[in-house]
């Protein structure tokens, strides 16, 4: 006992470590405040030195390392805490409600952002030596986990690679496999593993929303989507909630209100533009449901976040 107590503490030890050397090379890399994407195909830092106000975002599948600093994520009424001993696991497009509590300029949120490819897991899961640990038919599509030793290494070892962009265009590659292998080995790989099995329902229901996400300005017709997943009405409704946390009627709403209010932001329209463009028939519905979403009318909203350059930082690469 005594044994399994100092290798538990020596492990913890050499993570502490680790993640302080991969904090201090994102920083070096990160010098100002935001969000940057990198030489290396798929992988982004992010620095920021304050906490922020309550964001919306789409986030796409995507692994994030936290090495320092804290964020909360709400999806589907669901609060998710990373910290600095904690990864983000996206694996399918999700709206959420997002905020960094905890940030400073002595200790700022650093992180590691990479871009999932689902050919790549669907080409790892279909190796003979890579053994399944057990069938999952559903799985949440975002997840929180404790970063490994192995994957801080894998995560440390591609970071170094901005220095050796020489080395880039073969390692890279390779690296990256072993990041999506780590993950599949660890108690989250169950969320890659649904969506990305053939013939799963998660699988299936994946693409009911990834057909929602690229048509959520339309109306919904929930037999159309559950056509597209080939599920029954009510098994779709079922799937989908356990996958998203939210019912199909829910997440178009999210889609459209984030849509909306990014339109606003950068593109400049006023809120009846915002509302029809996102497919909104009412402005005054649109109203009542952004102020219920986002705590205030869409016009004073965004003036607040204007202020507070909401356009830039983590949540603006991911959505």
């Amino acid at each position: 006992m005594a044994q399994q107590k100092d290798a538990s503490g020596e492990s913890r030890s050499q993570a502490d470590e680790m993640r302080a050397e991969l904090a201090r090379k994102i920083a070096d890399h990160m010098p100002l405040d935001g969000a940057k994407a990198t030489g290396v195909p798929g992988l982004r830092l992010y620095r920021g030195s304050v906490p922020t106000e309550c964001t919306s975002a789409a986030y796409e599948p995507e692994l994030v390392v936290f090495v320092q600093g804290e964020k909360r994520i709400n999806v589907g009424g669901t609060t998710l805490v990373c910290d600095r001993s904690t990864f983000l696991l996206t694996s399918i497009e999700m709206p959420v409600v997002s905020q960094v509590t905890k940030a400073s300029r002595e200790e700022p949120i650093l992180a590691l952002l990479l871009r999932l490819e689902m050919a790549t897991v669907r080409e790892i899961l279909s190796q003979e030596e890579f053994h399944v640990p057990e069938a999952v038919s559903v799985a949440r599509g975002m997840a929180v986990g404790e970063t490994s030793v192995e994957l801080l290494g894998a995560c440390s070892r591609l970071l170094d690679l901005l220095d050796a962009p020489q080395d880039s265009p073969f390692l890279s590659n390779l690296i990256q496999r072993e990041v999506i292998y780590r993950l599949l080995r660890g108690p989250q790989g169950k969320h890659l593993r649904a969506i990305a099995t053939l013939g799963e329902q998660s699988n299936r229901t994946a693409k009911a929303v990834a057909w929602l996400r690229e048509n959520y300005a339309k109306p919904l017709h929930v037999e159309e989507l559950a056509s597209v997943a080939q599920m029954g009405v009510s098994t779709l409704h079922h799937h989908f909630r356990s996958l998203t946390a939210m019912s199909p009627l829910q997440y178009q709403k999210q889609l459209r209100l984030h849509t909306a209010r990014v339109r606003m932001l950068t593109d400049g329209l006023d809120a009846a533009s915002a509302a029809f463009e996102v497919g909104y028939e009412s402005p005054s519905q649109f109203s009542r449901e952004y102020s219920r979403f986002f705590g205030q009318p869409p016009m004073r909203d965004i003036k607040v976040r204007r202020g507070a350059s909401f356009a830039t930082g983590l949540d603006s690469l991911q959505g």
